[in-house]
């Protein structure tokens, strides 16, 4: 039985959300799930998105059920209207939405809602985000609540803290002599840099994060609210047709001044038995190290550390120790008793070292900062740094010894470590924070530059290793524990992601390595030898279309990995002109040069090569070598290549492709 397009493609039947295009005139907007994104104006994005929504005390984000939906397009407007509910079986809110969009470039988006029930949430309302491209370090006029104007910029590097508060508008410009005037009403708004959740975005949100969360709105209390934009300046034309048309030219130049990343995979404790029956494809793979998260809180100890030495012996890889310590005091809270946190760190170098298992480095961590404090807030009680990393190195003498955040790099940011106590520096990292739909998930790679030039502008020069790594979310330092996902569905924060399973995860993966080598990273950790991320296929208790059926032994990102670790050369620097589209890796070897590609959307792309010969061998992962390479896990080599052309090489929605020239 052959997999469906949507199987192949996400992992699940769950089918795509349409995204028509609303026109008025110069003006532009794709309507998503009853929300707006990429608000142009002659054909520059002025707004990346404007969405009313919803989230629970957990910080996960309901889908709306949309009902009543209506769009009227002319010329010079368009108007759509629609009423929504987002509920679970607890509580219930619901709401009616109004988008006017005028030719002048006005724009409105108004929402009236009601609590059907008491409706505990942590935001209720609308968020705005504004793009990165020609945005970072941009200028901005922030309006107040109180009419006054500040003038500033957006910030280059992450700011870890809200950069604007009590904000009621936002100016900024997008050339061709136009500015956006974006007016929030209805409530109180800040803004938060959504790059460090690896968010595209600048996030302006309703509700201070200062007032209590989670609230409860009571049953029959209703909101309204409003954001609005205008265009000064004279109003370009429309912008042309047909872009998804234009090839994405991809430049492979000069020898880089890095090396390849190294690539490892994620061991999860509580299933290493069942990545130890699947040693012999983690090998085939070629990881260069397998980071074994050891947490005693979960009752980790010696048998996990007997499995982990089995593992790495099986598959003769280098083995990296992420250990979290307790920290706590007899009642149970956080503590930065140092004795207490010298016992913990005791307690785990005695179960590493009587079980043969062997650490080429070690990452520690309080437990406490597994989640997140807020910007403002009180850190809980956790043994300083200096101490934290001198017990390390008397537990694991000479042994290179990290730290840094086992959660993501919102928390390093908010939280340095002293770079200079540190041998390396260390973050995990997830693109379904906010938001779960497929151009969100992709987005996400936009901002992994910022990402990490914020990390090397405080990191002290120390190697940075990227943590373990993958689209299905391992914890929540936001709530209770990531979305259950019962329905094989794309949401936030999914414990159990589909997309780990289609050609959108391999892309995206491909897609990070691509980013990661571009910054010079030195180490990522991205998928897992067994659970929700893993590479290779295992029954589980979820799910997994066609995969079940079949028994197919490995998924589409499998190939990824073992693509990027049989690389053996030196980097080359490659470019892109669309790199939202097309993320581009080359490496000089064998004489010749390997390129990888993905594409990231969901159209097919055309892609010109600059800079490589004139043709090449192609291997491509797509929707019609699918089923072949998840059955095969040798189908690198086995399967034929195909000659391609520099000139013209067309990518499959979310195609992964491996080429050689000379």
């Amino acid at each position: 039985m052959s997999p469906s397009r949507e199987v192949k493609l996400f992992g699940t039947e769950e089918p795509v959300s349409e995204m028509p295009t609303l026109r008025a005139g110069a003006l532009e907007a794709s309507l998503d799930a009853g929300n707006l994104r990429y608000v142009k104006v002659g054909g520059q994005e002025a707004i990346r998105a404007i969405a009313f929504l919803a989230r629970d005390r957990n910080w996960g984000t309901y889908n709306p059920e949309i009902s009543n939906l209506r769009t009227e397009q002319g010329d010079d407007r368009f108007t759509v209207t629609y009423d929504a509910v987002c509920h679970d079986d607890s509580q219930s809110f619901r709401y009616a939405a109004r988008i006017e969009g005028r030719a002048d470039g006005s724009l409105s988006f108004a929402a009236e809602g009601e609590a059907l029930s008491n409706f505990v949430t942590n935001r209720t309302g609308f968020v705005v985000l504004h793009p990165l491209s020609g945005v970072v370090g941009a200028p901005l006029a922030v309006e107040h609540t109180d009419g006054r104007v500040e003038r500033s910029k957006f910030p280059e590097l992450i700011d870890p803290a809200c950069p604007f508060l009590d904000i009621r508008g936002l100016t900024h410009e997008i050339g061709q002599g136009l500015e956006v005037v974006c007016r929030m009403e209805g409530d109180t708004f800040e803004m938060e840099d959504h790059r460090n959740w690896t968010d595209a975005s600048y996030k302006t949100y309703v509700r201070p994060l200062a007032l209590p969360w989670p609230y409860a709105l009571k049953a029959g209390e209703k909101l309204s609210q409003r954001v609005t934009l205008r265009i000064e300046g004279a109003m370009p034309a429309p912008a042309r047709g047909g872009a998804k048309g234009e090839a994405v030219v991809v430049n492979v130049g000069a020898p880089a001044a890095h090396a390849i990343p190294r690539l490892g995979l994620a061991v999860p404790a509580e299933s290493t038995d069942t990545a130890i029956t699947h040693a012999g494809l983690i090998k085939q793979a070629g990881p260069s190290f397998l980071v074994c998260h050891f947490d005693p809180r979960d009752g980790d100890g010696a048998p996990n550390v007997r499995s982990f030495a089995e593992l790495g012996k099986a598959t003769g890889t280098e083995l990296v120790l992420e250990a979290v310590l307790p920290c706590v005091d007899a009642d149970g809270k956080p503590t930065d008793d140092a004795e207490i946190m010298r016992r913990d760190m005791a307690a785990i170098a005695a179960a590493v070292s009587g079980d043969g298992a062997r650490f080429s480095r070690v990452a520690v961590s309080p437990a406490c900062d597994l989640k997140s404090t807020l910007p403002g807030s009180v850190f809980p009680k956790a043994p300083g740094w200096a101490e934290l990393m001198a017990a390390a190195r008397a537990a694991f003498p000479g042994v290179p010894v990290g730290g840094g955040m086992f959660s993501y790099f919102t928390e390093l940011n908010r939280k340095r470590p002293p770079a200079e106590l540190l041998d390396f520096i260390c973050h995990t990292g997830l693109p379904i924070v906010h938001a779960g739909d497929d151009v969100s998930m992709t987005e996400t790679l936009e901002a992994t530059p910022s990402i990490f030039a914020s990390v090397r502008a405080f990191g002290g020069g120390k190697p940075y290793w990227i943590f373990p790594t993958a689209i299905s979310m391992r914890a929540n330092p936001y709530g209770a524990g990531p979305a259950p996902n019962p329905k094989n569905i794309r949401q936030a924060m999914n414990a159990v992601d589909p997309r780990e399973r289609g050609l959108i995860g391999a892309a995206w993966y491909q897609g990070y390595l691509a980013r990661a080598a571009a910054a010079g990273v030195e180490a990522v950790t991205l998928a897992a030898v067994s659970g929700p991320s893993s590479i290779a296929y295992a029954k589980q208790p979820y799910a997994q279309p066609w995969f079940d059926d079949q028994n197919a032994p490995v998924y589409p990102h499998y190939h990824v990995i073992a693509g990027h670790t049989a690389l053996n050369g030196s980097l080359l620097a490659a470019t892109s002109s669309n790199a939202r589209a097309v993320q581009a890796l080359a490496v000089a070897e064998d004489g010749g040069c390997t390129l990888r590609l993905c594409n990231l959307t969901g159209d097919e792309q055309v892609v010109q090569l600059d800079g490589v010969s004139k043709s090449g061998k192609a291997l491509v992962l797509d929707e019609m070598t699918f089923e072949a390479a998840c059955s095969d896990p040798g189908w690198r080599d086995s399967a034929p290549r195909v000659e391609v052309s520099a000139k013209a090489l067309t990518l499959k929605p979310y195609a992964v492709a491996e080429i050689r020239f000379g």
